[in-house]
């Protein structure tokens, strides 16, 4: 898939799923990280992973937001820092 509606797809997801949690008032626990702030560094690490080739396999947006969401230390070479 072209990586630039790769990147579009993601965007829409990511922004769905904050506008989902900010109605819920999610809240990270741990850092009291606003779903704006949380959901925006996903989608950095995401997009640097997309440039870099990383989800050149992916046929979707959705399908890469669903692997990053199960197991973003396998996904996201930036994930252990941002911890």
């Amino acid at each position: 898939m072209n990586r630039e509606k790769l990147i579009a797809q993601v965007k829409n997801e990511y922004a769905r799923l904050a506008e989902e949690a900010s109605q819920q008032h999610f809240h990270q626990t741990t850092t009291e990280m606003s779903p704006d702030k949380y959901y925006g560094n996903l989608l950095n690490m995401v997009e640097r992973e997309i440039a870099a080739g990383t989800f050149d396999g992916f046929h979707s947006g959705k399908e890469v937001v669903e692997a990053v969401a199960n197991d973003k230390q396998k996904w996201l070479s930036q994930w252990p820092e941002m911890r």
